[in-house]
């Protein structure tokens, strides 16, 4: 009664129509508008042969009224049947009514499997999971057994919702009624719950495999990050002559994009041409995806041109295919068209165009410039986007005006800044931001971590960088492996290597690690350990990269063991480890200094690329050797070539040519710094000093001294006077020990140098009166009694 009622009150607007469908109509021959009550005398006499014919009609129409189908349906005593009550839930589900089948399903009072698994399908249509679970478990207690059309909807309702308990009762239930031939829903609710080696084994136990189930599988691999083996599965369901649907294809594209897997990609793509699959909505969208995420521009835009419908997200893959190139004009141009199309962009499409800009500062600006002229609303995606955009153009006081503007700033915005901040080289500020971060009360993810680590590692900070190791030990993640390396790094960094040893052993490292403990040996001039270390890692059977090679030979040259520069080089050969300019670098300066001067000229030779730290290393290996010719040649082949001197370079031909006693050639080298532009440093005048002082010039060395911009330091002076003893002038002499002892108090070696040189030249009563406070007087006694002569002019124009 209550179910006629529901549709009497239903009926009133759409009885009309009813009455015009010539289906309905008494007879053919009669033309005119049948009235009620004679189409009801009719319906009385219709068999439910008639009902079932209208309703496959309405299953095949779904656009014709469903209400007054069901009116006819009551009024010829058929609503109990539980086929039609079936049919009927089936077409309230296609309607969106679950409440008209809820009332239909309570209305029959026998009700058989296939009307239960009717009423379940319908809570699952809705994504009612919860109301589909409940309605199978009234059944199970009805004593009412599941058909095998029924299985399928509650193991995904399971699956959707997370039931294990009654999922794996389900699984009991098919296995027991042997329905597990080509129940592929079994593999879709373990993969659902993350348990894809339950799902492997279930589809293991399926003999008969058909494409739902290949494709189950598929799926439930790659949504799980098993991409290799779900396309592992898509070569095997090949080989054993399955055919895939498009489903199983748009899942091989997306396992291709998450492995960069272009070539693999590109068969699929052209399997999908062949099978005409490539005209779905959803292989496209997975072809455009692999493409763009390949940086394959040409072959997304190719894609994207055949697409019908190019709704934000396509546009979004197209330009971020483009940008992982840093093709700016082609981003800008798409973004342009897009915003045509009448498309208004969201976070991520203008952070994909942020990310182009690559160092190009001025048009990431302009870009900025016209999303704010365009008004466009800049949500929390888009502004982390901009602030990463010019944290790599370096400009932190943009990055903070974005990040204090009118965002208060996610958790991710917190995250980013520290991360910037750190790989900036901006350590204190990388800091203070996570000092921020923990006191908002912000979840710090990985990367902020592991960059505010690494800023503790350059300030030595140790005593904040072990809070940080309690930090991430109550937060669970000092096993995360770039989280251990980096407090390798640190702790290494700041001394202390027996903590650095202990997060060591405690790990099962990957090269990364190796590098930190090694690098952390060298840091703190245990060269022999260091070496030690990397001989333990070959034997264990990692594989070392350019990055430990570098390292290691560096320690190489601190120890000056030809030895085992030797075997590293002979390793590095026969391992096949490609010869970068770095590592080259590192190699031939390890045989420098280890005398092998020719050897280092041949790898340098050998070079493909030479960049300005490998011409100034060939240059110091000559200059260590007293070779300063040989020194000269290299920096004047280095003029010719396209690499431009900096101040290191000038400061090793400088050394060089004091070591081969070079004076005219060093004056010209001193003053050709000014047309590099190279600013000359402390340690240049240090060498020019030292070159002169050795030449015996040393009225120019001490001019040189008094005209520095700068006030002298004690290597200076101490060159100086070095040079004063060797040529054997006291009285220039003892006008540097005054003015020396002036600058460092502390420093006795300027007292003993001068007390040395008394001593070479007979003077031991002068050399006992060498001390601080006498040295005055005792320049006062040496000029009276040898009546030396001052430059006046010198000494007007002196202040230091």
């Amino acid at each position: 009664m209550e179910l006629t009622l529901f549709v009497t009150e239903e009926i009133s607007e759409q009885t009309k129509p009813l009455f015009k469908l010539p289906w309905l109509l008494p007879s053919p021959s009669t033309m005119l508008l049948p009235t009620p009550r004679h189409l009801l005398h009719r319906l009385s006499h219709t068999s439910t042969t008639f009902i079932n014919q209208l309703l496959s009609t309405f299953l095949t129409s779904p656009h014709l009224p469903l209400l007054p189908s069901h009116t006819l349906i009551i009024v010829s005593g058929n609503s109990n049947n539980p086929f039609i009550a079936s049919k009927l839930i089936s077409l309230y589900t296609a309607n969106h009514n679950p409440d008209a089948s809820t009332k239909i399903f309570n209305s029959v009072s026998l009700k058989d499997p296939f009307l239960w698994s009717s009423m379940i399908k319908t809570h699952f249509s809705n994504g009612d999971y919860s109301n589909a679970i409940r309605v199978y478990r009234e059944m199970r207690e009805s004593g009412m057994r599941l058909n095998y059309f029924g299985i399928p909807i509650i193991v995904s309702a399971c699956g959707e919702v997370g039931d294990v308990r009654e999922g794996e009762r389900v699984h009991g239930l098919v296995r027991k009624l042997g329905f597990m031939a080509g129940n592929a829903s079994l593999v879709y609710m373990y993969s659902k719950w993350g348990r894809v080696g339950d799902a492997r084994k279930v589809f293991d136990e399926i003999h008969v495999r058909d494409v739902v189930v290949w494709t189950a599988i598929v799926v439930g691999y790659v949504r799980n990050g098993e991409a290799g083996m779900g396309l592992e599965c898509v070569r095997e369901m090949c080989r054993q002559r399955e055919r895939p649907n498009h489903r199983t294809l748009e899942a091989g594209m997306i396992a291709c994009a998450n492995l960069m897997g272009l070539r693999e990609g590109m068969c699929l793509h052209g399997f999908g041409i062949k099978e005409g699959f490539d005209g779905y909505s959803e292989v496209q969208s997975g072809i455009l995806s692999l493409y763009s995420k390949c940086g394959a521009a040409e072959n997304a835009w190719l894609v994207f041109c055949e697409m019908d419908d190019k709704d934000l997200v396509c546009w979004t893959e197209v330009i971020a295919a483009y940008a992982k190139g840093g093709r700016v004009n082609e981003c800008l141009l798409l973004f342009s068209s897009m915003l045509d199309t009448g498309l208004y962009p969201d976070g991520i499409v203008i952070s994909c165009v942020a990310s182009c800009f690559d160092g190009n500062a001025r048009e990431g600006k302009a870009f900025h410039g016209f999303l704010t002229r365009r008004k466009c609303i800049l949500d929390q995606v888009a502004v982390n986007g901009l602030i990463s955009m010019y944290f790599r153009f370096q400009e932190p006081y943009n990055v903070e005006k974005l990040f204090h503007g009118e965002h208060n700033g996610n958790a991710e915005s917190w995250n980013l800044m520290a991360c910037g901040y750190g790989k900036g080289g901006l350590a204190l500020k990388c800091i203070y931001i996570f000092r921020e971060i923990q006191h908002q009360g912000i979840q710090c993810d990985l990367s902020s971590i592991v960059s505010t680590i690494a800023s503790c590692s350059q300030v030595s900070a140790c005593h904040f960088g072990r809070s940080l190791h309690c930090y991430a030990i109550k937060f669970l993640v000092d096993g995360n492996l770039s989280v251990s390396n980096s407090l390798i790094d640190m702790y290494g960094k700041c001394g202390k290597l027996v903590h650095a040893r202990i997060m060591f052993s405690r790990i099962e490292g990957d090269t990364v690690t190796w590098n930190s403990m090694i690098s952390a040996y060298a840091h703190q001039g245990n060269w022999a350990e260091a070496l030690e270390l990397f001989d333990r890692m070959v034997k264990e059977g990692l594989v070392p990269n350019s990055a430990t090679l570098v390292t290691v030979l560096s320690s190489c040259s601190h120890l000056a063991s030809f030895e085992t520069t030797e075997r590293i080089h002979n390793y590095i050969q026969k391992c096949g480890i490609e010869m970068t300019t770095p590592l080259a670098t590192a190699l031939l300066d390890a045989f420098g200094k280890c005398g092998q001067v020719m050897k280092s000229r041949e790898l340098f030779n050998a070079m493909r690329v030479k960049d300005v730290v490998s011409w100034n290393v060939m240059i110091s290996c000559y200059g260590m050797h007293g070779d300063a010719i040989s020194a000269l040649q290299v920096f004047k082949q280095m003029e010719e070539s396209c690499v431009r001197p900096n101040g290191l370079t000038f400061l090793a031909v400088l050394s060089a040519c004091s070591h081969g006693g070079l004076a005219n050639e060093g004056r010209h080298l001193f003053a050709k710094m000014h047309d590099y532009s190279v600013t000359q440093t402390v340690k240049h005048y240090a060498c020019m000093v030292d070159l002169l002082g050795k030449s015996g010039s040393l009225n120019e060395a001490e001019d040189m001294v008094m005209s520095m911009p700068f006030p002298p330091d004690g290597g200076i002076w101490g060159s100086l006077l070095t040079a004063c003893k060797i040529q054997n002038d006291v009285d220039v002499g003892i006008r540097v020990a005054i003015r020396a002892t002036e600058s460092d108090p502390a420093n006795d070696g300027y007292h003993r140098i001068l007390s040395n040189m008394f001593d070479s030249i007979g003077s031991w009563e002068e050399a006992e009166k060498v001390n601080p406070p006498k040295l005055a007087i005792l320049q006062v006694d040496m000029l009276k009694s040898k009546k030396l002569l001052f430059h006046s002019s010198k000494e007007r124009g002196r202040s230091y």
